[in-house]
């Protein structure tokens, strides 16, 4: 990120991949501290079937937090924590 302030609306719509090269999901939406002006979250949907699919009902999506972002440009590069769910029994970090 090369720090040149950018409307929040281009985050929509991005899909979002891990580090790893996987498909995680598409913005949908952001969450903001107010108070800070920042943005602490991506909503995701269209999530990748192969990493949510016995996690996450289909029409659901999920929420990250914003400090696994990693790049934003024409995509959005998060941590390869996402991949790491499938061996794990829960992730408080990600909510349906």
């Amino acid at each position: 990120m090369d720090g040149t302030p950018q409307e929040i609306t281009t985050l929509v719509g991005r899909e979002v991949y891990s580090n790893n090269g996987a498909f995680v999901g598409e913005v949908e939406d952001v969450r903001l501290d107010l108070g800070g002006q920042t943005v602490t979250g991506l909503a995701l949907g269209e999530l990748s079937r192969e990493l949510f699919a016995d996690r996450i009902e289909s029409g659901k999506g999920v929420m990250i937090p914003y400090s696994w972002v990693r790049a934003v440009g024409d995509v959005i590069l998060i941590s390869d924590v996402v991949e790491r769910l499938e061996d794990e029994d829960e992730d408080e970090d990600v909510v349906a």
